[in-house]
């Protein structure tokens, strides 16, 4: 029987690419400056990268789903210059009053990534800057759920004591990356 994948499960916004409030425009996405050095011990260690985002600007009619995509293809394509591939980008286009199947916390996309990708969920991990990140990662039963303190980490932390859990809390995504690496 062949062995089931590894994934890291990666926010979009505040956690690879900096915080800009309802980012529609590709021209304005930044990745965090340890993002590919990161991406790619991830990548050679054999996790299988994989985007969850929540994009309520959709659902809320700031922006349109063509233009989530024209950011989502501008990271495929900074990333890809790197060598670095990301396995799928799920995305929940509502807003937060609107019903879901995958809206973050829910744990749907990373069951259906489960499925589809063959993950053990078991020995995968999320990674975050809010509760509903963590949440998410709880919620499917990743082996930890990681709270960067980028984007929202740092409030999230703040607002939330007691509130992470078994949760590992980093200063950044490469801290994270140090911490998965540590455990495999």
């Amino acid at each position: 029987m062949q062995r089931k994948s590894r994934a890291v499960f990666l926010d979009r916004d505040g956690t690879l690419n900096v915080e800009k409030e309802y980012l529609s425009n590709p021209d304005l996405l930044v990745l965090f400056p340890d993002v590919i050095g990161a991406l790619t011990q991830l990548q050679k260690a054999g996790y299988l990268l994989v985007v969850v985002t929540n994009q309520s600007g959709i659902g809320r009619g700031y922006y349109t789903e063509r233009d989530m995509h024209r950011v989502n293809a501008r990271l495929v394509e900074m990333l890809m210059s790197s060598g670095i591939k990301l396995a799928k980008i799920y995305y929940a286009p509502e807003a937060p009053e609107e019903p879901s199947r995958g809206r973050k916390p829910s744990p749907q996309f990373l069951l259906d990534a489960q499925t589809e990708f063959s993950i053990d969920l078991g020995r995968s991990f999320m990674i975050g800057d809010k509760i509903s990140d963590l949440a998410c990662g709880w919620n499917a039963g990743v082996r930890k759920s990681i709270l960067v303190r980028t984007g929202y980490g740092e409030k999230t932390e703040a607002a939330n004591p007691g509130k992470m859990g078994d949760s590992k809390v980093v200063d950044s995504l490469n801290d994270a990356v140090d911490f998965i690496l540590s455990e495999s």
